[in-house]
């Protein structure tokens, strides 16, 4: 056998250069993410960490994702390919910026921002980085994020793709329109500016790795990684029984109108393929509930992620074998004027509705459902320290569903959230004129199961001035179930002023007045419960009991434990 020349050697990388340059477009990636994390200028992405980065290839595959937000999977990309469809290949140029935030192309609110650039090498056109985060203020009808809007241009500032540097010089008419329409402009153009950085980092990486191993060998290695990860995918759908599967479920309302509002999910397995028909859900709604489809696109490939390889980072060749279809003008294929603030109360939902869909065919594989949705809390008014206009805004953990042979995590952000933080409690209160006065998980709020879901949270508020408040709390109605036996978790609750003659109860509300010393206290639902409460360990229960999780009256309903004699019975 001859010896390998070098242009073989180019061609095909051997297989320790391919796992070096894997592991490096990754680490780029998180990086460049912990870059955009440290030089931000709002507490929702530098201490929640409310954003994602992607470096991308010359044709719009993802060669490295950071952790992050595990929604934006496939997405970032969109971004680069839809400018590229509406301007043509030449439109990018060394030293441009882009920015856009059009809920209609990227699939989300227009408070996710994307920024992306091209990355030149020896004058060459060699691929794209990009980051979205969510913005605090994006010019809405109300402060930070409307929850009854009802059209589009009620949710703010519509960036379509456009240029925000050129050359490296800013683009001044850009930055002035985005000042002047924001209510927090200083936050706004520091999280811009730390997007930027994003650029620069993803530029000196990829050119690093070409100067290292040569622009050929990088791209011949992406092209065998994408491969692998292509490959992986097949087997998985492979090992699915043949025929279709479906399920569906109900949101409480839009937010405008009290109707329920229906999600369901048919999914076809045929041999290598993978087909997620959406095309029955309603919509669209009058609220803002509606979806951009190539979110929806990127929700099926989280949902997928969630239950086969997901250890195995994604890239170009991840999610090949899977298709979407979705029906124009329904929640989850949003078209102009529908409102889309929330476009993933929708996706929690359809997420926990695969799982189940599937559930006959992985049983040993599917988790029950989770709570399900992002529990908005906001707050907002003028800080008594600063005379100044403040924002809060922060989603809420929750329950996990149970999955066989383990239980559901307690306290844990909803699956489409992945890396986000809770904000802690010495931050908020260093920045917000409230105090946190009790945060803790939710006893008995678990499904009951052998295997039980995790318990919600409650996290108190005490005001101290008056302010408004803004709530989007869902799946009262349909709150997470359990599977093959186990039973639903508690549905989440919000209580204002509890106690006292003044106490009322809400989920969805806008700007609602309250005054100092005024309390609100956050329910969050419990996960779904796996496999028959009878079966469940004695020795778990028991140890449920020590941690706090349930309380005896849970233990002996769903579980026949008598504390007394420390046995079922």
């Amino acid at each position: 056998m001859e010896p390998a020349t070098d242009e073989d050697s180019t061609m095909k990388p051997d297989p320790i250069t391919i796992e070096i340059l894997r592991n490096a477009f990754i680490m780029a990636a998180e990086e460049m993410n912990a870059a955009l994390i440290r030089s931000a200028y709002t507490p929702v992405i530098y201490e929640s960490k409310d954003c994602a980065v992607a470096l991308i290839d010359s044709r719009h595959r993802v060669l490295g994702q950071s952790s992050g937000v595990p929604l934006f999977l496939g997405n970032l990309e969109a971004c680069t390919l839809a400018t590229e469809e509406m301007f043509g290949r030449s439109v990018w140029d060394q030293g441009d910026i882009w920015i856009m935030n059009d809920a209609y192309l990227t699939g989300t609110h227009m408070h996710d921002v994307t920024v992306f650039a091209p990355i030149f090498y020896q004058g060459d056109l060699a691929g794209f980085a990009a980051s979205r985060a969510h913005w605090l203020d994006i010019g809405a009808k109300d402060p930070g994020v409307p929850m009854d809007s009802v059209e589009i241009f009620q949710e703010g500032v519509r960036l379509p793709p456009t240029m925000v540097v050129r050359g490296g010089e800013p683009v001044q008419d850009i930055w002035d329109i985005i000042e002047a329409n924001v209510r927090f402009p200083r936050s706004a153009i520091g999280d811009m500016t730390a997007q930027f950085a994003v650029a620069s980092i993803g530029e000196h990486r990829l050119g690093a790795l070409f100067d290292r191993y040569g622009r050929d060998t990088v791209e011949a290695a992406a092209e065998e990684i994408f491969r692998q990860s292509e490959q992986l995918d097949r087997e998985a759908i492979r090992a699915i029984p043949d025929g279709e599967y479906t399920a569906e479920g109900f949101l409480d309302s839009d937010g405008v109108g009290d109707d329920p509002v229906r999600v369901k999910v048919r999914i076809t397995v045929e041999g290598e393929r993978l087909l997620f028909d959406l095309t029955d859900a309603d919509g669209p709604g009058q609220g803002p509930i509606n979806c951009g489809a190539v979110q929806t696109l990127s929700a099926c490939r989280l949902a997928f992620k969630y239950l086969f390889n997901s250890h195995h980072p994604v890239n170009g060749g991840t999610f090949r074998p899977l298709e979407v279809k979705t029906r124009p003008g329904s929640i989850l294929h949003a078209r102009s004027p529908a409102a889309c603030q929330f476009y993933f109360t929708p996706l929690g939902l359809m997420i926990d509705l695969i799982c189940s869909a599937l559930s006959p065919a992985l049983a040993d594989t599917v988790p029950a459902a989770h709570y399900g949705d992002g529990m908005v809390f906001q707050f907002t008014g003028i800080n008594p320290r600063t005379d100044e206009l403040f924002l809060d805004n922060e989603p809420h953990v929750g329950g996990w569903g149970a999955s066989h042979g383990q239980d559901g995590e307690d306290g844990m952000i909803w699956t489409l959230s992945g890396n986000f933080h809770d904000m802690p409690i010495e931050v908020f209160e260093s920045k917000f004129p409230a105090r946190i006065t009790e945060y803790g998980y939710r006893q008995d709020s678990a499904g009951p199961g052998r295997w039980r879901g995790g318990n919600g949270i409650i996290r108190e508020y005490r005001m101290t001035t008056d302010t408004e408040m803004s709530l989007w709390f869902e799946r009262s109605g349909n709150p997470a179930w359990g599977l093959f036996g186990g039973k639903g978790g508690a549905p989440p609750d919000v209580v204002i002023n509890p106690g006292t003659p003044r106490e009322t109860r809400r989920l969805k509300t806008n700007r609602m007045p309250l005054r100092e010393g005024d309390v609100v206290r956050c329910y969050t639902g419990g996960g779904g419960g796996y496999g028959d409460p009878l079966d469940r360990d004695p020795q778990a229960v028991q140890d449920d009991l020590a941690d706090g999780h349930i309380s005896p009256e849970y233990a002996q309903r769903h579980h026949r434990y008598d504390t007394r004699k420390a046995t079922q019975v």
